[in-house]
């Protein structure tokens, strides 16, 4: 099998994934590939998950990669659908290379706050490229994500995803958590997608609403609200 460099396109913003090769191998076979010192790939044996949802518990000895967001809503965003968004990663994978994507017309104003255990994080078009990562890496963005939508009934909807941990065609265990905050827009939630469940809790606090999740595949949310009358 041919050498190439560990490029993991770690997708886990608001656009669909890029392939980057076909895939056999197994999830354990590429999660101690992930944290090894190795540059050759693993000898391919079965399919790992290609996509689909699900959720899962994490795993008992291996501290899972954790995708927390921060997302504030403004009385302006109301009107234009631009909420402020602060992301940290954690327990990002021991790589020579990765990086973060979003919908380039979906963000903007992409801001890298503070990197850790990392040669080098940058920006990049609509993307975050992160060098060189190595144990207990750290990273922390700022942007603007148009996430917010007015539906015909004039509710609004808080959309997001689909978030991702994806090597070639495999999907592997991601932690994603989020904060949404909008006090002082007169909003209050009315439904969560998907519907809470074991993997997917969901919590509510004055003027806070958020959810913590452990899934393989691909995991798109939304929050509805509508204002709130007197």
């Amino acid at each position: 099998m041919r050498n190439f460099r560990k490029i993991i396109p770690v997708l886990l913003g608001l656009l669909p994934a890029l392939v980057v090769a076909n895939s056999d191998y197994t999830k354990e076979e590429l999660e101690r590939w992930f944290n090894s010192d190795s540059f050759e790939p693993p000898q391919p044996t079965r399919e790992v998950n290609d996509g689909h949802l699900e959720f899962v518990s994490p795993p008992a000895k291996k501290p899972l990669h954790h995708h927390h967001n921060n997302m504030t809503i403004f009385p302006h965003s109301l009107e234009d659908g631009w909420v402020l968004m602060e992301q940290c990663h954690t327990n990002l994978d021991k790589v020579a290379a990765a990086q973060i994507i979003f919908a380039k017309d979906r963000i903007k104003d992409i801001k890298v706050v503070s990197s850790r255990n990392m040669e080098r994080a940058w920006v990049e078009g609509p993307s975050v490229q992160m060098a060189n990562i190595t144990a207990n890496a750290r990273l922390c963005i700022q942007a603007w994500t148009r996430a917010l939508f007015i539906n015909d009934d004039g509710s609004y909807s808080l959309k997001n995803g689909p978030f991702m941990r994806r090597f070639l065609d495999g999907y592997f265990p991601l932690r994603v958590s989020m904060d949404i905050r909008y006090s002082g827009t007169g909003l209050k939630p009315t439904h969560v997608l998907p519907a809470e469940q074991k993997g997917f809790e969901v919590w509510r606090k004055k003027d806070r609403i958020g959810f913590d999740a452990v899934f393989e595949g691909k995991l798109r949310t939304e929050f509805g609200f509508e204002i709130e009358t007197l």
